[in-house]
């Protein structure tokens, strides 16, 4: 064989290694996350469906994203410091999202009394906050999302930061985010994310900066740059998210829903404040709370 054939063989072959690694090692990697998330839950569907939702059929369905405050208990029995419920209609191509108010009075499923949504999670874990969450906007959860908000300072690192365009300056623990354009590390990105007292919009505000910055963490992760810093991580998700989703499931939503995620609208529960027995409550009124259910109910196809 020529000479010029056996180096242009050897260079083919030598390539071939070296993307069969870095491809198995991003398999590797990928599973090794996967199956550390996977944290299955003691049901097959919510009792509000006939059966399990198909998304092998593009089938609408929902899904409950927790943030747990760490500071307050562990991951697992911890208080929901956001919950936010996401429903994606393939057909339509397209997301609605709704931020629970963490103080809306409603009962808590399993406990038989009136309190504060976010509680619903440190009294029964996910088990409680999914059927509590059903009862309040009358829809099936057919899946959920837990991340711990102490390690979303990991998962912003890991990426090597963010930037964000911040809507109005403030000071919050002795940090000063300008307005414009900003860049955050972990700590001042969970810091941004948590601010709700200075901001007039309170709870609804605070949501539109947590859905900032995943956002940013999801473009950073895409990018080339992310990709040089996919171990890291992959490493801080596996290690902070929790989900009922298997890996086949993900890469099924990524096969037939990725393109709902290009046209998502936000839901607003509108509400008031009250003193209950000297607690503080977000009130939501009974029309209030069917409108929003009647949106997402025809979002999801259910009559």
């Amino acid at each position: 064989m020529k000479k010029w054939k056996k180096v242009t063989l050897s260079v083919l072959a030598v390539l071939l290694l070296l993307v069969g690694g870095v491809f198995g090692y991003f398999l590797y990697t990928v599973n090794k996350a996967l199956s550390t998330m996977h944290e299955p839950i003691d049901r097959d569907f919510s009792e509000k469906r006939d059966g399990k939702v198909q998304l092998s059929k593009k089938e609408p369905f929902s899904i409950l994203l927790i943030g747990i405050d760490k500071e307050s208990g562990s991951i697992e029995k911890g208080r929901s410091d956001t919950m936010i419920v996401l429903t994606v209609n393939p057909a339509t191509e397209s997301m609605k999202m709704v931020s629970i108010p963490r103080d809306t009075r409603t009962e808590i499923i399993g406990r038989g009394m009136m309190d504060k949504i976010n509680h619903a999670h440190a009294f029964g874990g996910v088990e409680m906050s999914i059927p509590t969450v059903e009862n309040f906007l009358d829809i099936p959860i057919d899946h959920y999302v837990k991340i711990n908000m102490e390690g979303f300072k990991e998962i912003v690192d890991s990426v090597g930061g963010v930037e964000v365009s911040n809507n109005f300056a403030f000071t919050e623990n002795g940090k000063t985010f300008s307005e414009g354009t900003i860049s955050l590390d972990g700590d001042s990105a969970l810091t941004y994310v948590r601010m709700r007292k200075q901001d007039p919009r309170g709870d609804f505000g605070r949501a539109d900066r947590q859905k900032q910055v995943v956002q940013a963490v999801i473009n950073k992760g895409a990018s080339l740059e992310g990709f040089t810093k996919l171990d890291n991580l992959l490493g801080a998700i596996g290690e902070n998210v929790k989900t009922d989703l298997d890996s086949s499931e993900m890469l099924t939503i990524q096969k037939n829903y990725a393109k709902a995620r290009h046209d998502m609208e936000t839901v607003q529960i509108t509400g008031s404040g009250a003193t209950i027995d000297g607690i503080y409550y977000f009130q939501v009124p009974e029309e209030e709370r069917l409108r929003v259910s009647s949106i997402l109910k025809e979002h999801l196809g259910i009559d």
